[in-house]
């Protein structure tokens, strides 16, 4: 049988046990409560939303007549525009209106058109371009070909991001400088020599060819488990030692743990 349902008989079960009692953790109460009930008792007033609690009756002589709680219109005015009197042409002339006579002007006209047409400031062309063979014009301005970005005041500089960006990464070298050095001095990593360096990445090649070379040999039909088996692990170690030549080639300094 199964020993929560049954457990197993113990002298310490005859002791009486206190229940214990767990206790609950204390009722959130909102610091803004004192100030919500405030502010509830100042908005309270009576009669806010039901009206008054007693309504006088209506006198007998004041019924309620047909239609008296339609809406009425406004009385008929005549229409009339509010610009009437800014663009109303002027009257016609009575019969007996006699017009102006006997004005005449000292300007000469021929001569004012002169002068003004001499003193007068000639007018630049609009720079424009044509985009069509029929000669549509449209304005230069627009077009992207007039060089608005070199009169700028910031033109050639170099850009706040890129100013930002490059001190970012001349502290994070600096800040990888240091732990270099200070775990070379305890001994924790060397470096690895150029010539070093040269074997190992010639040993990779070396390793490479002859995976190379063991693949150029397989079978050119591949139709059992075990030459499909060979064919990708061939494939794998010769991927890795691509990814590792890569990365000795690309990396002219290099670093190797003493542990």
């Amino acid at each position: 049988m199964s020993d929560t349902i049954y457990p197993p008989e113990s002298i310490y079960n005859l002791i009486p046990r206190e229940e214990e009692k767990t206790m609950k953790a204390p009722r959130y109460m909102s610091k803004f409560r004192e100030q919500v009930k405030l502010e509830k008792q100042s908005n309270k007033a009576p009669n806010k939303s039901m009206g008054p609690a007693k309504v006088d009756v209506p006198l007998p002589q004041k019924y309620l007549l047909k239609h008296s709680k339609e809406p009425r219109l406004p009385e008929r005015k005549p229409f009339k525009y509010e610009d009437d009197e800014l663009h109303c042409k002027p009257p016609v002339p009575a019969r007996t209106d006699k017009p102006l006579m006997g004005l005449h002007t000292n300007k000469n006209f021929i001569k004012t058109n002169a002068v003004e047409n001499i003193m007068a400031v000639p007018k630049k062309p609009q720079p424009a371009f044509t985009d069509t063979k029929k000669g549509d014009k449209q304005p230069l301005e627009n077009s992207g070909l007039v060089p608005k970005y070199i009169k700028k005041k910031d033109f050639g500089q170099t850009p706040e991001y890129l100013l930002q960006r490059r001190e970012e990464v001349r502290k994070a070298q600096e800040e990888y400088d240091s732990y270099v050095k200070e775990r070379m001095k305890e001994g924790a990593m060397k470096q690895l020599s150029g010539e070093e360096r040269h074997k190992i990445l010639q040993a990779l090649k070396k390793n490479w060819d002859d995976l190379h070379h063991q693949y150029q040999g397989l079978s050119v039909v591949i139709d059992t488990a075990p030459k499909k088996y060979r064919k990708e692990r061939l494939e794998q170690e010769m991927k890795q030692l691509e990814r590792d030549i890569d990365m000795i080639e690309r990396h002219k300094t290099i670093y190797i743990s003493n542990n």
